[in-house]
């Protein structure tokens, strides 16, 4: 039996990060396409439709964020940012444009693979978004559509806001989701700047959910940009 590989599209001008990234992603059996440029990353991203997409921002034609946007006008599939822009407004510009996730030069070849795989797995969630909404933390259990959350035998109860809160995050695990788009989900357009509420609200379910709250191994801060939801 044929089994079809994930098609990744890299989209980087500079010929030694885009070597090394080919070599990384046919290592995890990947088929991969490649782009210099803006324009040719659009066209390739329509004749091969991949399943996955790397976009440097940094691009000779156009910015990289120019693109993110294009492709996000057709595309749901994943987009990783990989870039030399390390500024904390420059990663919240890209995931509010639509990128799934952001890794910024120079990075470990294990840190690139672990981000792919849960990209990967992102897009295998969409694609089976008829499945129960049922995720697992290490031995918490969580059912979306019950809203019941369950630690083996013992029910952990959830505030409406701290329910809310976790929702959202389980709805893309793996993917930084902004701070401003969770104040805005949870708490309304009107709180967009109130960050302290993410942090008492965060601290609260790490308390409830996680093995150790100080040491969080599922409910993962990005420092200045968002929150992620690293399910088991």
């Amino acid at each position: 039996m044929t089994v079809n590989k994930a098609t990744v599209l890299i989209v980087e001008d500079e010929t030694s990060i885009r070597d090394f990234l080919r070599v990384s992603f046919e290592a995890e059996n990947l088929k991969v396409v490649e782009a210099t440029d803006g324009a040719t990353a659009i066209a390739a991203a329509h004749r091969y439709r991949p399943d996955l997409y790397v976009l440097d921002l940094g691009l000779p034609d156009k910015d990289g964020i120019e693109v993110l946007r294009e492709l996000r006008r057709w595309t749901t599939n994943p987009i990783v940012v990989v870039t030399a822009r390390s500024q904390e407004d420059e990663k919240v510009m890209a995931l509010d444009a639509g990128a799934d996730d952001y890794l910024t030069k120079p990075f470990g070849v294990h840190e690139l693979k672990a981000r792919i795989r849960v990209a990967l797995r992102h897009l295998t969630s969409q694609s089976g978004a008829d499945a129960a909404p049922i995720l697992f933390l290490g031995d918490v259990k969580v059912d979306l559509e019950t809203r019941r959350i369950t630690k083996g035998e013992q029910e952990i109860h959830l505030t409406p806001t701290e329910f809310n809160l976790l929702a959202m995050l389980a709805r893309a695990p793996g993917k930084v989701i902004t701070q401003r788009a969770l104040l805005i989900e949870v708490w309304g357009a009107a709180y967009e700047r109130e960050t302290h509420y993410l942090r008492i609200y965060m601290k609260q379910l790490r308390q409830k959910l996680e093995p150790d709250p100080r040491t969080p191994k599922y409910l993962i801060t990005e420092t200045g940009v968002g929150y992620r939801l690293i399910t088991s």
